[in-house]
């Protein structure tokens, strides 16, 4: 081919990539968006001689290059530095994984190639969602999320499932129209088409069978959300005050809750005054929230807050504690969600999967001293605390439990199963998506929020400082939503589901079987890379 036609193949897979990510596309496309890319790859082994394995990594490049610009330029409007090193990271690990697999087929042959290119790319996406720097935002089964009805074996697999099947459709495409385009013959492809055929069709007729045929399991709860719809820019850390930001809420919660409310759900970092652990009951915020739950004792109230620890003269210092000023005081900056009723009880969760290069710093203890060029979005330097177990918010009056989920949490499956592990039975997510602007990310950050409801089976209640706020049902369908950027409230009742998935008994056991096969694939690759080698010499 020509390297027009090979520039021309590379963007017209970053499009078709980019194009489920936005709301009037289907996720369905990603069935055929890395067949161009394939194309190219196969131009480049055919011509492996006269072509080295880095001019296939350039055209990769330019493709997952494109493909993250498109989808997640809008990181920009919350930091810059932020969406520049989201898409030259992921572009960087996207094309390496493409680029082993096309190395790992130049050693060995066409079909462990593709093989390979299963096994490292779920692998990767594995890998990618549960390390230190993560960010997980375009794994491949995350572009399904609008398309709910056809994805509701997610209960099984997860999102990791929603990739094999993107690859390995991708894989028989492309299979099939190459041995048309050699062949000029239909009947050379009617296997491949038939198999294509079924990939495709039965798990879509079993999830439109589940999803007829589900029904919601558990007790009814009433439950409110607030959008107070503050800006997060002009408004949240200093336009307004402190006390007009509660009054706003407390207004808004006021107006939508009644004597048989269960929980009234605030966004993240709504209570943003300084809040100290050691001293929550004295608060004089808390305190109002406390009132507000004492005239209505069936109320628990769920919302975000910033919040601190001091810590005691012997006591043990977090790898993100900080010193006050000159002091020999330290404490930790927390993004924290609180649940607040008529009992003596305050419990705290405090955010654990936090944004790179906006709430932490990679690797505190290795990088402490650079901790002072992150921008933290809650107003403050240095990297959140976190905490390593999902704590749930039991009900003041029964047993039934939330996930306190907050913000970039909601991304990540299986770090949500965890929660459910934990008694939850209904999802809390809490965001403030207003940082990102009026652009696809509060969109395609609602649409994650479904996954997490096919998953686990639970149902969500979603309050987003600016929007959407909404609520989503054990199906993953949006029963009712808020408007972008406008304050307002929403009611609506939500079972509380107590039973298992096979996801959440057992998460990402795709990824860990694809992880196993990605490192026998290369050792073989190595092995193969030492024989030759020997062989030559």
């Amino acid at each position: 081919m020509k390297k027009l036609h090979l520039v021309l193949l590379s963007i017209l897979s970053s499009i078709l990539l980019s194009l489920p990510w936005y709301q009037q596309f289907s996720g369905i496309l990603l069935i055929i968006a890395f067949v161009p890319l394939l194309f190219i790859e196969d131009s480049i082994y055919k011509t492996r001689a006269d072509n080295k394995s880095i001019v296939f990594y350039g055209y990769a490049a330019l493709t997952f290059g494109i493909w993250n610009i498109l989808t997640t330029y809008w990181v920009y409007n919350a930091a810059l530095i932020g969406v520049i090193a989201a898409v030259l990271v992921n572009t960087f690990v996207l094309t390496t994984t493409i680029w082993l697999a096309h190395f790992t087929k130049r050693k060995t042959s066409e079909r462990f190639g593709n093989f390979a290119l299963l096994v490292y790319w779920i692998g990767f996406e594995y890998f990618y969602l549960n390390a230190e720097i993560s960010w997980p935002w375009l794994n491949l089964g995350n572009g399904l999320a609008k398309d709910i009805k056809l994805i509701q074996w997610y209960e099984y697999t997860g999102t990791l499932g929603g990739t094999f099947w993107i690859l390995i459709l991708n894989l028989l495409v492309f299979s099939i129209l190459k041995q048309y385009m050699s062949s000029k013959r239909i009947r050379t492809i009617v296997p491949n088409v038939i198999l294509f055929s079924i990939i495709l069709i039965f798990p879509i007729i079993v999830s439109l069978y589940i999803h007829t045929h589900y029904t919601e399991k558990g007790k009814e709860y009433n439950i409110a959300v607030i959008q107070p719809n503050i800006d997060p820019y002009n408004d949240k850390f200093g336009g307004m005050s402190h006390a007009q930001q509660l009054e706003i809420m407390m207004h808004l919660a006021d107006s939508i809750s009644d004597e048989n409310t269960d929980y009234v759900i605030g966004p993240e970092t709504a209570l943003d005054n300084s809040i100290w652990i050691n001293n929550l009951k004295e608060n004089n915020t808390i305190q109002t929230i406390k009132n507000f739950v004492t005239d209505r004792p069936r109320i628990n109230v769920v919302i975000g807050i910033d919040a601190y620890y001091r810590y005691s003269e012997n006591e043990k210092l977090s790898p993100t504690s900080r010193r006050i000023g000159n002091s020999d005081v330290f404490y930790d900056a927390y993004n924290s969600a609180i649940q607040i009723d008529t009992s003596f009880n305050l419990p705290i969760y405090h955010k654990s999967k936090l944004v790179v290069g906006v709430e932490k710093m990679p690797y505190p203890k290795l990088f402490r001293l650079l901790e002072n060029l992150i921008l933290n979005l809650g107003g403050t330097t240095g990297s959140r605390g976190t905490q390593d177990y999902r704590g749930t918010f039991k009900h003041s009056s029964d047993e039934t439990r939330i996930a306190p989920v907050i913000c970039y949490e909601s991304i990540y499956g299986e770090y949500v199963t965890e929660y459910i592990k934990n008694g939850a039975n209904f999802i809390f997510v809490i965001t403030n998506d207003g940082w990102w602007g009026n652009t696809p990310g509060y969109k395609q950050h609602l649409n994650y929020s479904q996954l997490r409801a096919i998953e686990t089976r639970r149902s969500i209640a979603r309050s987003a400082n600016t929007g959407i706020s909404a609520f989503i049902n054990q199906k993953g369908e949006i029963l009712n939503c808020t408007k972008w950027w406008v304050p307002g409230a929403l009611e609506n009742t939500l079972k509380a589901n107590t039973e298992y998935t096979f996801y959440v008994r057992y998460g990402d056991y795709i990824g860990r079987i694809a992880s196993f096969f990605a490192l026998l694939a290369i050792l073989y690759t190595l092995v193969q890379v030492l024989i030759n080698k020997k062989s030559i010499d």
